[in-house]
């Protein structure tokens, strides 16, 4: 860590500036001229970093000193190439100055220290500055979303819990502003969240008069403003959405929304979809959208949650396009048997329109029955088989390879929905005990549960109702692979925003509060152009067009590729990790993934290396059999940023690795072993140990590889060293799993291999394809959380990136 070139002169300089602080906070409350009962007088400071240098953060709190650190913030600095700077803000008690005064003077001493005398310089090197802070110091979401000073906005108002009045002295305060306070609470150990209406100017001298609050934010805009507009008003806010809108350009990348049809001449998604682009199974049943939710998934797939995307003023780019096939119809059902040919169907419809175009397929519509429990069925199969590179022939209406070659697919489902009539107020017990529904089970596939952050209510006719899920955690609509047998995958993959419900003093459950809900295009915009939506219907279209996102960035990407990064940028919130906190049980943690997938995925995490989270991708092929022998295996050397994390030494370091391939499914149910196994092949892979030689790595993984081909527990894995382990995490078409280790350890780890295992193809040699090889996509990600290490520029120079154009 740099220190200040003179120690002496630092220390006095931000004893002055603190000082400085507390004078001016001392002018500040006179002039607001505001008391409030039982509210103890101090001060928000603000501590700046040196660039690219992190706080020591835990230094800067006393807790028995009432001295607390409630605020953690980042900036960049005004550079050619930006460096990072942290801002702390600690709440400091009126007299409690001296703790920080005693500690720079101690600092800031020339003479040697004396035995056991503390100087404090972890603490405060770092420090580049500090002063009285605003309320801006108090801010921690987005800084381009900051209210203008004379805007009138809600926060959410975030309290420190200390002596149970918070609310009563916020409420007095408000009263006296004239500020408005919502009438619902979340309530957290250690935090109140309230939302208030004020402008900058209003709410500022909060800071002044008050040491109950913690941070402020920007109040998640609700779908309930929009939905409860006059039809000519949400035509307005159409309108302005549309003067923002660029459309994707000819080359873009298309969701195919598989569903009920699609409105195309909704005015947001017609920019988006061409007429010769929307089709229908049965050409007699239009492909005109008959019950509203293929245009609500358009909606969502298109531009996510209309919400914030309406309340912004930002331009907005659509980096892709959409397709629509009409699998449903106008009236009745199609029979049981003709859902999988019916989706192969479509998926030929829009290749034949469009051949060369990069798409996924969207499809919101389940099966509703519960019997099948993971075990495919033919609509799960016909998924596989169409994600694998089969395509329907119309001559045999068979699903068979053209030209000797495979066109892969990714194909983003539904998990399903508990029945609205079987919401719970116990809802986590709910959704463990109904399954995915079919064909949600597909290997191949993407799946996709709901999860939600929404649970605040702000309508007064739901005043006397609460939220069902906590923020964070699934939502009641969602179901999930808790149930499902070992033998198959783990399902849902992923889980994405799909909304809350409400439940009363009684326990009795309602749905849907706007509040709650997401909001997408209404399939009649003459009408309304806005629909409420919600469940893992509007999670799936998010899903997809996050899919999209990555195909259009990245546009040489396998589809098996970009379901990997969608996994492998997901991670489990704070409420979901909860539910398994403390326990080292393999088997507990595999609950976690068939509830919640394996979390929440952010497009930025997919898309984008940092300084301190390296990402590496490989795309390759491998023959996994030759003449029912196993195949080849595959070891990357990867470029390892092992200078920097030897340097790290002790420090933790996260290690993940996603694989992610396609099977060909044999669907008949015939005992699911060697010959009549569901998968053509499998794939695993592992990473060498720190004192493990090139040698002893590739004998312990055909020790691997033969352990699994008989079913037996893998002898030679490290599998305590993962989260999940080998025997939790193979289960599938795609495997992800997290090593938590010192960065010395991890400096060692930088060789992966990939080797295959059994599959019908070994074992049935007439039908083996395995001479055409196997594509697989491997996702390796280096992270050093906390820590201002840069382990991206040395590998970006091992592998010829220009450092320079790097942003």
């Amino acid at each position: 860590m740099p220190a200040p070139e003179n120690r002496a002169r630092h220390g006095r300089a931000l004893a002055t500036a603190l000082r400085g602080a507390v004078e001016e906070a001392h002018r500040r409350r006179e002039a607001v001229g505001v008391e409030v009962y039982g509210a103890v007088p101090g001060l928000y400071v603000q501590f700046d970093s040196q660039p690219d240098v992190p706080l020591d953060l835990m230094s800067l709190e006393d807790k028995r000193q009432g001295i607390e650190l409630v605020a953690v913030t980042h900036a960049a600095t005004d550079e050619p190439t930006p460096r990072t700077i942290e801002r702390a803000t600690v709440l400091v008690p009126d007299g409690k100055v001296k703790h920080f005064l005693s500690r720079f003077e101690r600092y800031a001493k020339t003479a040697p220290p004396k035995k056991g005398e503390r100087r404090h310089l972890t603490m405060i090197d770092p420090v580049a500055t500090l002063r009285l802070a605003t309320l801006r110091g108090l801010w921690t979401d987005a800084p381009d979303v900051y209210p203008r000073d004379d805007e009138a906005a809600w926060w959410e108002v975030w309290l420190r819990r200390h002596d149970g009045h918070e609310l009563d002295r916020l409420m007095e305060f408000a009263e006296a502003q004239h500020i408005r306070i919502g009438a619902r609470r979340l309530q957290f150990p250690d935090r109140i969240v309230t939302l208030v209406l004020a402008s900058p100017s209003q709410l500022s001298a909060s800071t002044d008069v008050l040491n109950d609050i913690a941070e402020v934010r920007k109040a998640k805009e609700s779908a309930a403003f929009f939905a409860d507009l006059g039809p000519e008003e949400q035509a307005d806010w159409t309108k302005d959405l549309l003067s923002r809108v660029m459309t994707p350009a000819e080359s873009a990348p298309a969701v195919c929304i598989l569903d009920t049809g699609v409105n195309r001449g909704h005015p947001l998604l017609e920019g988006a979809l061409s007429a010769a682009d929307c089709h229908a199974c049965e050409p007699a049943w239009g492909a005109h959208d008959h019950a509203g939710h293929g245009t609500e998934m358009a909606g969502l797939a298109l531009y996510g949650d209309l919400t914030p995307v309406l309340a912004d003023a930002g331009p907005v780019r659509l980096w892709h396009a959409l397709e629509s096939v009409k699998i449903l119809p106008p009236s009745g059902s199609n029979p049981p048997e003709l859902y999988g040919a019916r989706t192969a169907e479509a998926t030929a419809r829009v290749e034949v329109q469009a051949p060369q175009r990069r798409r996924c397929f969207s499809m919101a519509v389940t099966a509703t029955d519960e019997r099948d429990r993971g075990q495919p069925t033919s609509w799960s199969a016909a998924v596989d088989a169409l994600a694998a590179g089969r395509s329907f022939d119309t001559s045999t209406q068979g699903l068979e390879y053209f030209d000797g070659d495979a066109h892969q697919r990714l194909f983003v489902l539904s998990a399903g929905n508990v029945e609205g009539t079987a919401l719970r107020a116990e809802h986590l017990d709910r959704s463990d005990a109904d399954p995915v529904h079919d064909p949600g089970q597909a290997w191949n596939a993407l799946t996709v549960g709901a999860f939600t952050e929404k649970a605040v209510i702000r309508d007064p006719r739901w005043a006397s109702w609460s939220p069902v899920a906590a923020p964070g955690d699934l939502s009641p609509w969602s179901t999930t692979g808790v149930t499902f047998a070992d033998a198959w995958p783990l399902k849902p993959d992923v889980v994405f925003e799909g909304g809350n419900v409400v439940r009363n003093s009684k326990g009795e459950v309602d749905f849907p509060c706007p509040d709650l809900c997401l909001l997408s295009t209404h399939f009649k915009p003459s009408v309304r152009p806005f629909v409420l939506s919600w469940a893992t219907s509007a999670a799936t279209a998010q899903a997809s067009r996050m899919a999209a996102i990555i195909s259009a960035e990245y546009p040489t990407l396998w589809p098996e590729t970009v379901r990997a990064l969608v996994v492998h940028s997901a991670e489990w919130t704070r409420t979901m990790q909860a539910h398994v906190a403390g326990t080292s049980k393999k088997r507990q943690r595999a609950l976690l993934v068939r509830r919640y997938g394996f979390g929440v995925p952010d497009v930025g995490r997919a898309l984008r290396s940092a300084r301190d989270s390296l990402t590496l991708i490989a795309q390759g092929s491998i023959r996994p059999f030759h003449d029912g022998k196993m195949g080849v295996i595959h070891v990357f050397d990867l470029p390892w940023p092992k200078t920097v994390l030897e340097e790290l030494g002790e420090t933790p370091v996260r290690l993940r690795v996603t694989l992610s391939y396609f099977v060909e499914p044999n669907p008949a149910r015939r005992g699911w072993r060697n010959r009549y196994r569901y998968a053509s092949h499998g794939l695993r892979f592992d990473v060498k140990r720190p004192t493990e030689s090139l040698d002893e790595f590739r004998k312990r993984l055909n020790e691997m590889a033969l352990d699994d081909d008989e079913d037996k527990p893998a002898s030679g894995s490290d599998s305590a060293d993962w989260y999940l382990g080998d025997q939790v995490r193979k289960h599938g078409s795609i495997h992800s799993d997290i090593l938590q280790g010192s960065a010395a350890d991890i400096a060692e780890r930088g060789v992966v291999a990939v080797y295959p295992v059994s599959g019908w193809w070994k074992d049935q040699r007439k039908a083996d394809r395995g001479e055409r090889e196997a594509r697989y996509a491997l996702v390796v990600t280096i992270e050093t959380p906390g820590v201002e290490a840069d382990i991206w520029t040395p590998v970006a120079e091992q592998v010829g990136v220009p450092i320079r154009s790097r942003r």
